[in-house]
């Protein structure tokens, strides 16, 4: 099979490499949430890096239907904290625990100056593309 997109490998090692290899700037990228359902028509984005303070839904896995503020994103493991989520250690200790930022659901997204531009900059994107379209189907 031919692989059209560069960048991109075809090959199990490779992808492996380039995933595991990321440096934090791809990794924020690729641990992006899907929005809820009113978020999502509300901004007109499917998905969102994710940051602390944004609250989630987890959709997937032993915690689903529990709902928590991101306490942290680490992005060295791909995984993100949930407050108020913990598992017992064999010893008895209460540690955080690791969710996967694509097993969750943004449902409030913590907006600051840099966010609102990201939202702003998709939507201008989206409208463009609307029009450029809506251009080429009336001639």
């Amino acid at each position: 099979m031919v692989n059209l997109t560069p960048g991109l490998h075809s090959s199990r090692r490779k992808s492996r490499k380039t995933h595991f290899g990321a440096p934090s700037s791809v990794r924020r990228i690729n641990m992006s949430a899907p929005l809820s359902k009113e978020l999502r028509e509300k901004h007109n984005v499917r998905s969102l890096p994710i940051r602390k303070d944004d609250e989630v839904q987890i959709v997937r896995g032993t915690h689903k239907g529990r709902e928590g503020k991101v306490a942290a994103v680490y992005r060295l493991k791909y995984i993100i904290h949930v407050e108020r989520l913990t598992r017992e250690k064999v010893n008895g200790q209460s540690i955080p625990a690791a969710v996967q930022p694509s097993k969750v659901i943004i449902t409030k997204i913590k907006e600051d100056k840099d966010r609102t531009s990201l939202l702003e900059r998709i939507k201008v994107g989206r409208d463009h593309a609307a029009k450029k379209k809506e251009k080429a189907e009336k001639s």
